[in-house]
């Protein structure tokens, strides 16, 4: 018995390689697409969201906004001063993502604001970026609803 121990051992142990092997290459091979591209990242975190036509009324009531957000960016040589507005899916998820709008949000949008470099918020590619930023950064946030879209109303730039 003590001869063939060690030979189970090995066996044991090979199975178990091959197993987590095979586990690993399955979920490589037909699992998610995690992808690194904030874009991608944000279709992927609303893609289960449906779009309905909606009316005025019903837009004012599941949007809010977060105005005159002044900050450094990540060239301190420049201030920024950006609005945001935020639609959710639902007024519940408007009501929770209205209790947290100051503690959390805002230190999200400074987060992702202190990143960018000048050059990033010259065109719309860069605001477009942020704004696909701060939602895969809001979504994991909130627990009633999901934020569907982000818009920058002001945006102003200013070198000091």
């Amino acid at each position: 018995m003590r001869k063939m121990l060690p030979w189970l051992v090995s066996l044991l142990l090979a199975i178990t390689l091959i197993a987590i092997v095979v586990l690993y290459s399955w979920s490589t091979l037909f699992g998610g697409t995690d992808s690194s591209d904030p874009e991608k990242q944000a279709q992927e975190s609303v893609e289960n969201v449906q779009a309905e036509p909606m009316s005025a009324d019903e837009i004012i009531k599941v949007t809010s906004e977060l105005n005159d957000i002044k900050t450094n960016i990540a060239d301190t040589n420049y201030v920024v001063s950006f609005s945001f507005s935020f639609q959710l899916d639902s007024e519940a998820a408007k009501e929770e993502f209205d209790k947290v709008k100051e503690t959390k949000i805002k230190a999200l949008v400074n987060r992702a604001l202190w990143q960018l470099e000048p050059e990033e918020l010259s065109g719309t590619a860069g605001k477009d970026r942020l704004t696909a930023d701060l939602l895969n950064d809001i979504n994991p946030v909130l627990t009633k609803g999901k934020l569907t879209q982000v818009e920058v109303t002001n945006f102003i730039m200013t070198p000091i």
